[in-house]
């Protein structure tokens, strides 16, 4: 039994490793958004020449940074959340909440979700299909298949997490990433 552990708590802390590595790569896609923004205020404002691809570069960036980061915001438990019951709780019950939350809602609409996403973009791809956002016109599908990314990332961080919850209930001690309140 402690071996079957070892190897869960292995394959948690690696799943946790890729969400924080790829969460590293979401923060720097916000230094392509500052430019983008401010050429095109520049741009617009000053020079009164409005750029083709600035709108474009916004949104996907923005998305692109928000999916890509939602895996690491569950691994440090920061997104938004009423617990005024929940954080009285013992870690136990706080377990077995979070594991019936996992099972019963997260993990089936999330697997769904990225199942559906790699469709989406594997069409995309195979039509090339365009934005039709801007006179730019760019290729979606790379942003599409970032967003199956995410999305796949978020699944994989929310099986890590009932692992980890499961594993509290289990008694196998504490198993927390950095900001896992559990354990």
């Amino acid at each position: 039994m402690k071996v079957f552990v070892a190897i869960v708590r292995r394959v948690v802390k690696v799943i946790d490793k890729i969400t924080g590595n790829v969460a590293l790569v979401a923060a720097w896609v916000i230094l392509p958004l500052i430019f983008a923004s401010v050429f095109e205020v520049v741009s617009r404002y000053i020079f009164n020449a409005p750029t083709i691809w600035a709108y474009e570069i916004g949104y996907m960036a923005t998305g692109v940074n928000f999916l890509l980061g939602s895996a690491f915001t569950l691994r440090e438990r920061a997104h938004i959340r009423i617990d005024l019951l929940y954080s009285r709780l013992d870690p136990k019950w706080q377990s077995l909440i979070d594991a019936a939350g996992y099972i019963l809602l997260f993990l089936p609409f999330s697997f769904w979700l990225s199942y559906r996403l790699g469709i989406y973009a594997l069409e995309a791809y195979n039509s090339g299909e365009l934005s039709g956002q801007s006179a730019w016109n760019p290729l979606i599908w790379p942003f599409r298949a970032i967003f199956f990314l995410g999305f796949s990332l978020l699944s994989l961080q929310a099986a890590a997490e009932l692992i980890r919850s499961i594993l509290v209930l289990a008694g196998a001690g504490n198993t927390s990433s950095g900001g896992s309140s559990h354990g």
